[in-house]
């Protein structure tokens, strides 16, 4: 291949874009460089006044002259660059020419529109043998040529080039040229439209290399839409149903995944009248619809036991669009069908569910893992699809359960990911349990939440952090007598997990339980597990824990807060993990906005005063910072009375880390304070921080006098100034 390769760049360096032999008469030494027919003087020599009229030399030359060749004498710096990467196509160096090839719309800025369609574009035909680097380049820059090439009616010339990138064999290329096809195609008329990229795409399926069928499998079902008539449209429906059936698995991979899409356009297009079967009259030009029913047989023959994993796993991602196309064509068929006879309506929307959804049922007992994997994993999707058509939901949760009890821990995890999504959806299913009677119906969530207890007891952890991630999403659904009944105590097992991501999950979400269950019941049936989980040996669960504690005080109130928890949070400072102490301090400022500056006085600073006291410079630190975050959240009396005087005594500490932690915190403080309080202690202490002899101390008083310039008299200065 690189033989070939190096052949075709020998040949290219023979082709109309290389530089001619220059005349007898010009020096090749003195006259710059040679670019195609372009020449490009050197700087040094200025450039000669326009001819007047015909005469020998270059300058008179068609390609230094010709109106719209855009190559004037003496051409700007970009005009160089671009004819410069002009010449670096043919370089032997294959990044020198992915690097040209980004450029293509510079260089055919400087060329013209007719030398672009001439010459640059047949010599980009001639390289599509390129390395693949080069080409992706090339497949990237075609679109950019669009304003380039001399019009809205030479654009279709883009074409031939895209079509050729289109069918080479490494896939990031052709995924590169589909977007530009797209692109381009966009800036056709529909008569260039209809003819010139419609019959690309239909040669590109009728390929005899399997490449360009895969390409063509993708922009099939994105042009149906523009194509008028009901002969082109068949047409276009008819290669992509060659596809589907493609003896090379390869392509009926990425056709079964673009089935869907091809259907919805379909419908989309159609409307109610693509549910009935197609005349096949009128031939290319008429305008008889398109039917659906082929497309039906199509899934029905994909998602078939004999074809390979490949293809049956876009079984599931293909219902999601097919629901949706049904969706779409059940607010569209009672218009059409109040003025025909029903009878003629045949099938109608009940064939979607009669023949696509057991087919989804089928995915969940496939012999292949990931095929199962992939329908638990957009089954949420797949409900949300199908759950306004009649029986589709009671088709669809039973298939669910049996997801969660599949045997592959990864199928189980990736079903239970979807658990509050499928059971919030707004249908009725019957009720599974016999004793009940074939007509007794319920929420869907009500017949899931009876799963949840061998969920919590999966021997997965994967799947026990799942339903602790998600779980308490089925709350709004249930209810709060629902919730209380059976949801808490599986999440009660939950919090009590031995992984501590399951236990972490948990806390994580317990704002949406809140909401449900109300503070009481919150604070008698979750409150001793989190106060366990508080202590915690893992930093990462007290930190999830710290980030629950302002939505418990919006739930408990004040009261209970502080007979129960204050003290826990005020400890969090001294903890070993630096940001466990940081949180500490931030969850402290959002008790502070919370429950307000009086509660914070009595209940938060006297615990956080006697840690300024402490041997240890970390819980002095902590101490400090908890300090000017709770000052910041306060009124302003309040701030000045009761927290700033213990940030200003740290300014004095013996260790430079309590005192650049100060001035930082004074910069907090300070912007809850008055105007006079600023003026009078907070600015003589950053004077002094601004001379500390540590430069950190030095820098973040610089920083904190700033700020607070700027907030209290909103002046903007630099430098290195502590004031």
């Amino acid at each position: 291949r690189r033989v070939r390769r190096q052949t075709i760049r020998n040949e290219m360096k023979g082709h109309h874009l290389h530089p001619a032999p220059p005349p007898p008469d010009v020096d090749v030494a003195d006259t710059g460089v040679v670019v195609g027919d372009l020449r490009l003087r050197p700087a040094s020599e200025a450039p000669p006044p326009p001819s007047g009229g015909p005469g020998p030399g270059p300058a008179s030359t068609p390609s230094a002259t010709a109106p719209g060749d855009g190559a004037a004498s003496g051409p700007g710096d970009g005009e160089v660059d671009a004819l410069r990467s002009l010449e670096d196509l043919r370089s032997d160096d294959s990044q020198c020419r992915a690097l040209a090839a980004r450029r293509l719309p510079s260089i055919a800025a400087a060329i013209g529109p007719e030398r672009t369609r001439d010459e640059l574009l047949p010599f980009l035909c001639d390289g599509s043998d390129d390395d693949d680097e080069v080409l992706e380049a090339v497949a990237s820059s075609l679109p950019g040529l669009i304003p380039h090439v001399g019009g809205p009616e030479h654009v279709v010339c883009l074409l031939r080039p895209l079509e050729l990138l289109l069918s080479v064999e490494e896939g990031a290329v052709r995924d590169k040229a589909a977007e530009g096809a797209v692109r381009v195609s966009a800036s056709l008329g529909d008569a260039e439209y209809a003819s010139d990229y419609a019959g690309m795409v239909h040669r590109l399926a009728a390929g005899e290399w399997f490449t360009s069928r895969i390409s063509a499998c993708g922009l099939l079902p994105e042009g149906l839409p523009r194509l008028r008539t009901g002969g082109q449209r068949r047409r276009h429906v008819a290669d992509f149903a060659g596809l589907c059936r493609d003896p090379a698995p390869m392509v009926r991979r990425i056709a079964s995944r673009n089935l869907g899409k091809m259907l919805y356009a379909v419908a989309s297009v159609e409307g109610a009248p693509c549910l009935l079967p197609a005349d096949g009259g009128g031939g290319d030009d008429g305008d008889g619809g398109v039917s659906i029913l082929p497309l039906l047989d199509l899934y029905e023959f994909l998602a078939g036991g004999d074809q390979p994993d490949s293809v049956r796993l876009h079984t599931a991602e293909n219902c999601v669009q097919f629901g949706r196309a049904a969706s779409l064509l059940l607010s569209t068929a009672g218009d059409v069908m109040s003025d025909a006879d029903p009878d003629e309506w045949t099938p109608t929307i009940d064939v979607l569910v009669r023949r696509v959804l057991p087919l989804v049922v089928a995915t969940i007992d496939d012999r292949s893992w990931r095929v199962r994997w992939t329908a638990a994993s957009k089954f949420a999707d797949v409900v949300k699809a199908f759950s306004g058509l009649t029986g589709a939901v009671d088709a669809l949760v039973p298939a669910y359960e049996k997801l969660l009890q599949d045997p592959e821990a990864e199928v189980r995890t990736a079903a239970t990911y979807n658990f509050a999504e499928v059971a919030g959806t707004d249908a009725s299913v019957t009720d599974g349990d016999p004793s009940s009677g074939p007509d007794a119906r319920v929420s869907v969530a009500s017949r899931l939440v009876g799963r949840v207890p061998s969920l919590v007891e999966d021997d997965s952890e994967n799947v026990r952090a799942a339903l602790a991630e998600v779980a308490t999403g089925l709350a709004p659904a249930l209810g709060r007598d629902g919730t209380v009944a059976h949801l808490l105590p599986p999440l009660l097992l939950l919090l009590r997990d031995g992984r501590g991501e399951v236990r972490l999950n948990v806390i994580s979400s317990l704002s949406r339980l809140g909401d449900v269950v109300g503070p009481e019941l919150l604070a008698q049936s979750l409150l001793p597990a989190v106060l366990d989980l508080a202590e915690d040996g893992r930093w990462r669960i007290r930190l999830a824990v710290i980030g629950q504690m302002s939505l418990l005080a919006r739930e408990l109130g004040g009261a209970f807060f502080t007979d129960r928890l204050v003290a826990m949070c005020a400890g969090w400072l001294g903890d070993d993990i630096s940001s466990v102490r940081v949180a500490a301090a931030d969850n402290l400022r959002e008790l502070t906005r919370r429950l307000g500056s009086r509660w914070s006085s009595s209940n938060l600073l006297p615990r956080v005063g006697e840690m300024l006291g402490h041997p240890s410079y970390l819980r002095r630190a902590g101490a400090v910072r908890a300090l000017g975050r709770i000052a910041s959240a306060m009124d302003a009396e309040s701030a000045s009375w009761e927290a700033l005087p213990g940030v200003l005594g740290a300014a004095s500490d013996p260790v430079p880390n309590v005192r650049f932690v100060a001035a930082r915190a004074l910069g907090e403080a300070g912007t809850a304070v008055g105007k006079d309080v600023y003026g009078s202690q907070i600015v003589p202490v950053l004077e002094m921080l601004g001379g500390d002899p540590d430069r950190d101390v030095r820098y973040f008083a610089g920083v904190a006098g700033r700020e607070l310039r700027e907030h209290f008299d909103g002046q903007r200065e630099g430098g290195g100034d502590a004031i």
